[in-house]
């Protein structure tokens, strides 16, 4: 195990939710909320190290279904966005924090929104990237069509097959890579390979795709209380830069960094610029 880094399960709202934490329990608090379908290893050990370094507490924690938290059959969630809002502040407890600066990214970042409209007190922060507005009544732009066209093939996969589900994931990270940075593609299936096994597959998972929730923080965005940092790329396939700039737009004195040719990630070589302003954001 690292320097600096410890595990703890947390038991509560009747699931169990894995979690990481690096750095120093005495710094400023930092909750790394994952997207869809991903593990909390897509925050990757380097990333979570480096923020810790800046002199910070960095807990991560797997989703449900995802990694090794709770999982359910496949085909109808019993649990909503909402929910899962109530499992980051299950880990805020878990860890004896009152509040944390909370940085959710895609679905994360919609949880987070969430979790900051209805439990305002537990968060000191509020970073949000390449994700979409909760309950902003404005139209935004689309899925890219060669995404959505990707997308669809998931229809036909064998979720159950490690070869099909890793060729499939494999796939989609180039789908949604940066288009300003060479794409890794040997070293994104080497750890797609390891989150899958590390997950026992990604069946389970695709119960992410049929999420509700956020009803009751409908348009409620505009009188978010917590510090906005929106980070987003131009030219994100899943979530247009549209959707970073509407939060922004819609939460006065936030502040917004885009990633010049930034897409559904966290590409390395974008580190330097996201690090700087998590950390920025958070002191």
């Amino acid at each position: 195990m690292a320097k600096g880094k410890s595990e703890k399960v947390v038991n509560a709202n009747g699931v169990t939710i894995a979690t990481e934490a690096f750095g120093d329990p005495a710094a400023p608090p930092v909750l790394l909320i994952m997207g869809a379908m991903a593990s909390m290893m897509w925050w990757p050990d380097a990333f979570c190290a480096a923020l810790a370094s800046t002199g910070r507490y960095m807990i991560r924690y797997d989703n449900r279904d995802t990694g090794l938290s709770t999982k359910y059959a496949p085909g109808n969630p019993p649990y909503t966005m909402d929910d899962m809002a109530g499992d980051a502040a299950a880990v805020l407890d878990a860890y004896g924090l009152a509040a944390a600066n909370v940085v959710g990214m895609s679905l994360g970042g919609m949880i987070a929104q969430i979790l900051a409209l209805s439990a305002p007190e537990r968060v000191s922060s509020l970073t949000l990237v390449s994700t979409t507005p909760i309950g902003l009544e404005i139209e935004l732009p689309p899925i890219s069509a060669a995404y959505l066209e990707h997308a669809a093939s998931a229809e036909s996969l064998d979720w159950s097959d490690r070869g099909q589900v890793i060729a499939f994931m494999t796939k989609d990270a180039r789908m949604i890579a940066s288009t300003a940075h060479p794409h890794d593609a040997d070293r994104v299936r080497t750890f797609i390979e390891r989150d899958y096994d590390r997950s026992g597959g990604l069946l389970s998972a695709t119960n992410h795709f049929m999420l509700k929730g956020g009803e009751a923080v409908k348009g409620k965005l505009k009188s978010l209380e917590a510090p906005l940092l929106v980070i987003h790329g131009t030219t994100d396939p899943i979530f247009s830069i549209e959707h970073g700039m509407a939060i922004a737009d819609a939460v006065a004195g936030s502040r917004f960094v885009s990633i010049a040719g930034g897409g559904h990630e966290l590409h390395g070589d974008d580190w330097d610029i996201i690090l700087a302003a998590i950390a920025g954001h958070t002191s």
